[in-house]
C-alpha cells in the first residue's frame, strides 16, 4: 500500500454543507475503495493564483491516505464527473514527504493546542460576587405589620 496526498479545489459558490457533502463524498469514494483516510484539512476559501472559469476564489481541501494504486484513478474519475470540482491533484508520498507530512501535521496540532489555550486564558475569570445576607424573612414580616 501506498501513501497518497490529494488536493482538491471545489467552486466558492457552494454553500458550507454543500461543500462538506462533496468533500464527504470523495472520502466515501476512497473508503469504499479500501483506503484509510490519515488526514484530513479543510484549508477554506482562498484566492486563486490565477482565474479558473472564471472564478478567483475556491475551497480548497487536502486529504492524505493510505491506498492500492488503482485507487487514484478512481478517484480521479470521480473528481472529473463532479462540475463543483475545479482543479484536483493527487500524488504518491515518497518516504521522506511521508515523514515530512506525520512532522507538518504534529506542528499544526501543537499550534492549534497552543492557540486554545491562549483563548482559554485570555477569557475574562468571572469571580462570584459577595454573598448579600438577607435577613429573615419573619422579621420583616413582622416589621411590615406595626
Amino acid at each position: 500500500m501506498n501513501k497518497y496526498e490529494t488536493v482538491f479545489i471545489l467552486t466558492p459558490v457552494l454553500s458550507d454543507d454543500q461543500m462538506k457533502e462533496t468533500v464527504e463524498k470523495f472520502k466515501s469514494v476512497l473508503t469504499d475503495n479500501g483506503a484509510t483516510i490519515e488526514n484530513e484539512e479543510n484549508w477554506g476559501l482562498r484566492k486563486l493564483a490565477y482565474p479558473i472559469e472564471n472564478k478567483n476564489t475556491g475551497f480548497y481541501t487536502l486529504i492524505e491516505f493510505e491506498g492500492e494504486p488503482t485507487i487514484v484513478a478512481k478517484l480521479e474519475t470521480a473528481f472529473r464527473r463532479d462540475e463543483k470540482v475545479i482543479r484536483f491533484l493527487t500524488f504518491r508520498l515518497d518516504k521522506f514527504a511521508a515523514e515530512y507530512a506525520v512532522k507538518r501535521r504534529a506542528v499544526r496540532k501543537a499550534k492549534q493546542e497552543e492557540r486554545a489555550a491562549e483563548a482559554a486564558a485570555e477569557a475574562p475569570v468571572v469571580e462570584a460576587a459577595p454573598a448579600v445576607e438577607e435577613a429573615p424573612a419573619t422579621e420583616a414580616n413582622e416589621e411590615t405589620k406595626e
